[in-house]
């Protein structure tokens, strides 16, 4: 669901519907923090377990804000810039565990009661990633479950890549082959043996075969955690996540 169609009620209701398990599953994670747990490493490099708690929030508020605005039309308050981010992520982790899980538990309600508010007809209102590229405000709602089932994995809590649910696998997948495609990053075809999927980016390079966790893993620099199948050396996948393709001008 890269493409410019509205997806409709029915199927924004259940992106949100998404949101709000990934959220569940995390706050289930989050009930064994202690603040050794905290302080501990993540598997992101540079990283504690509370910066990735700690930037979790502030994507969540920054989703809130963006959300608002499709909403209302107007920004709800000065936007949080990169330096901003990057000094709250600093600060935030500084935090003991009840903290940082009221923080990020408070920062979640508010998106899911902000987008469980939002009128239908804003939904397609086209907002901006701190990043400058445009999405429709429904968009928000994939790029808050990404955050939350890439993350949660990072935290190193017990949440591997074969826990992601296989609709948020399949959608992922759809959006970052798309994303390398049109980007001509060389991978021929990519093939899912869980989901009985595949994909042609219409590109040269070696075609690579896998289960879909292990597949995603590989493309936004998590894993693979189980070996891929290819027929020829895989090529190193830029920063992940990329911007939509195509976008949305």
């Amino acid at each position: 669901m890269t493409g410019t169609t509205d997806p409709g009620p029915a199927r924004i209701g259940e992106l949100l519907d998404g949101v709000r398990r990934s959220a569940t599953r995390l706050d289930v994670t989050l009930d064994a923090l202690t603040d050794a747990r905290a302080r501990r490493p993540s598997t992101l490099p540079g990283w504690s377990r509370a910066h990735v708690l700690t930037h979790l929030a502030r994507s969540a508020d920054a989703y809130v804000w963006l959300l608002t605005l499709a909403r209302t039309g107007t920004a709800p308050g000065p936007r949080a810039d990169a330096a901003a981010l990057d000094r709250a992520l600093r600060e935030g982790a500084e935090r003991d565990a009840a903290a940082l899980v009221a923080d990020l538990r408070g920062s979640l309600h508010r998106l899911l009661d902000t987008a469980e508010a939002m009128p239908a007809d804003r939904w397609p209102t086209l907002v901006r990633a701190l990043a400058g590229w445009r999405h429709p405000a429904w968009y928000t709602l994939h790029r808050a479950q990404r955050e939350l089932e890439t993350h949660h994995v990072d935290l190193d809590l017990g949440y591997r890549v074969t826990d992601w649910p296989a609709g948020y696998v399949a959608r992922a997948l759809d959006e970052t082959v798309a994303a390398l495609a049109a980007r001509d990053f060389p991978l021929a075809r990519v093939r899912a043996t869980d989901l009985d999927r595949d994909w042609d980016t219409g590109s040269d390079g070696p075609a690579v075969t896998g289960p879909g966790p292990a597949l995603l893993a590989w493309l936004c620099g998590r894993g693979p955690h189980t070996p891929l199948l290819s027929d020829g050396p895989l090529p190193t996948p830029p920063r992940w996540p990329l911007p939509p393709a195509p976008g949305w001008c």
